[in-house]
């Protein structure tokens, strides 16, 4: 999606500097080509129309149609509002004043959680973190497996508990880092085709066990304006931290 969304704008962009001079007019045309692009990626209505309104009120200002190089100052205040609408900052992850830092992933089934885990896994590595991921999807065939396996390629630790529920092995994986003098935790849940109650009951009491430092939502980059229904479900019922896009 990202990729297409550059290709596209680089299009955009390269046709708004080959105008010698900037006018009102030709800053709408590629604003509309812009909303088109945004609309084209499955981005809200509401949400481009409101972008496309905050560029268009700063792209239109003296200073810009009269700068020595406007098309750049265009792009420059497209960039910055591209960036203060997917946040604005960077928010680094939060850690424990006392280890181990507690990182839940949640999402639904199929939505990339246990690979994001490991990269996550991969990445606290490369900065000298010593991780364990924890086998608490205990729903799908061969999840556990799985996980043990991505926690090999990723150079973690890894934890799981025979005979358990969740919430137990969640609640016992935290004395365990402990014991290895491991400083992050990564809780690898269960997921559901779709939110039911039963699934976020399941995670509330994980959260409450454990106490999560950082909660992150984890959402296929395919489905589309679709996870925002689900990200709203999760956000109600668990008040997650971050948001992940996978694939």
């Amino acid at each position: 999606m990202f990729q297409e969304l550059t290709s596209r704008f680089e299009n955009i962009f390269r046709k708004l500097k080959g105008h010698g001079k900037l006018t009102p007019e030709n800053i709408g045309e590629t604003m509309r080509e812009v909303r088109r692009v945004l609309l084209e990626a499955d981005v809200n209505f509401k949400v481009a129309k409101e972008f496309i309104a905050a560029v268009e009120a700063k792209a239109i200002g003296t200073d810009v149609l009269k700068s020595i190089t406007p098309g750049q100052q265009v792009i420059k205040v497209i960039h910055d509002e591209l960036a203060l609408l997917l946040g604005g900052s960077d928010a680094p992850l939060r850690e424990a004043n006392l280890p181990p830092t507690v990182i839940m992933v949640a999402g639904l089934q199929g939505s990339g959680k246990t690979t994001f885990c490991g990269k996550l896994a991969k990445f606290l590595k490369s900065r000298n973190r010593r991780t364990m991921l924890v086998a608490a999807d205990l729903q799908r065939p061969a999840a556990v497996e799985q996980l043990r396996v991505v926690s090999q390629a990723a150079g973690a630790e890894f934890f799981s508990q025979a005979n358990s529920t969740p919430l137990e092995v969640c609640r016992a994986s935290i004395g365990e880092a402990r014991q290895r003098t491991l400083d992050t935790v990564i809780l690898d849940t269960a997921g559901r085709l779709h939110v039911n109650d039963e699934l976020m009951q399941e995670l509330e009491a994980i959260k409450h066990a454990t106490k999560p430092n950082e909660i992150l939502f984890v959402a296929d980059g395919m489905t589309g304006q679709d996870a925002v229904n689900t990200a709203q479900a999760f956000l109600q019922r668990l008040d997650f931290s971050g948001v992940v896009l996978t694939k």
